[in-house]
């Protein structure tokens, strides 16, 4: 009688079954490398010749990989950008989150402080991956980025918002405002500049700047 697995050819196991869990695991791994390889590729692609511009041919070339795993693994050319953007906020957010812990831990109380370590990281990665910072504020993504773009903006403000409380222990809603906008700013102009230690020096200098913003409001309590 034939099993109901096909098991293949030398991977019988020692029980005389199969073994159910490996060829799984190699398919699982397969997708997943073939899932990087894309993502990477449209890295590249978007990155040289911009979102409107890049062929779903040329990443499935430069990946090694067909149209159909593509589509097996993304909704499309959209899709894969959209991955890159909320994987490259996520890298992000976790450098400002291990950034505010340190000082944290160092023992920084004060909010501006935090705010600046916190702000100073999320630079830093834009700095070390300039390219692709440059690609997700050029203005060239698909339809309904810009509201991707400011959804993310809106949430950075919330997370901001809970290192600055009035008296009173409500949200300095007027700093936050100043502060984000003041990021949002320098985000944009230090990716677009072409030479990589004048941006480092502009980060530098804008962060300077930004240190010593006060709430007058606030101080005069």
């Amino acid at each position: 009688m034939s099993s109901d697995i096909d098991v293949p050819s030398g991977e019988v196991a020692h029980n005389g079954g199969a073994r159910p869990a490996e060829a799984p695991a190699r398919t699982s791994d397969r997708g997943a490398a073939t899932r990087g390889a894309l993502l990477a590729a449209a890295r590249d692609v978007f990155c040289a010749s911009g979102f409107a511009q890049a062929a779903v041919t040329d990443i499935v070339a430069k990946a090694g990989a067909s149209v159909g795993s593509l589509y097996h693994h993304f909704n499309g050319k959209a899709d894969l950008y959209l991955t890159l953007f909320e994987d490259f906020q996520g890298r992000q957010q976790e450098r400002t989150r291990e950034a505010i812990n340190a000082v944290r831990e160092a023992g920084e109380t004060d909010p501006m402080r935090q705010f600046i370590a916190g702000a100073g990281a999320y630079l830093s990665g834009c700095l070390d991956q300039r390219d692709v910072a440059r690609l997700f504020i050029s203005g060239d993504g698909p339809p309904g980025f810009d509201r991707v773009m400011r959804q993310r903006l809106n949430k950075w403000a919330r997370r901001n918002a809970a290192l600055f409380h009035t008296p009173d222990g409500g949200v300095d809603e007027a700093l936050v405002i100043v502060l984000t906008g003041a990021m949002a700013g320098a985000v944009s102009e230090i990716s677009l500049l072409d030479d990589e230690d004048a941006a480092r020096r502009l980060a530098e200098e804008i962060m300077g700047i930004v240190g010593t913003i006060r709430n007058p409001g606030t101080e005069q309590r």
